[in-house]
């Protein structure tokens, strides 16, 4: 999967609570807490919208089965497998 992270898009400062232990143990290893969050949370957002397609393309996915059920698939004819 590939997330894309632009460098340009406009930041916005926010508030989060995150465990004593994780806050401590991400400061003392380095860890900048908002790129991980960032990217931690377009990863989660790539994976949310691919969960939620198939059922936002419901309709469009069985018309295209129906079609396909009584018509044959495109190109067929030239199938050599």
């Amino acid at each position: 999967m590939s997330i894309s992270i632009s460098k340009t898009s406009p930041k916005r400062a926010t508030n989060i609570t995150l465990s004593v232990d994780v806050y401590n143990e991400a400061k003392a290893l380095g860890i900048n807490l908002s790129q991980t969050c960032d990217r931690l949370l377009r990863e989660a957002i790539a994976i949310e919208k691919t969960r939620c397609w198939p059922n936002e393309h419901a309709e469009f996915i069985a018309a295209y089965n129906k079609m396909i059920e009584q018509e044959g698939l495109p190109l067929d004819q030239w199938r050599t497998f």
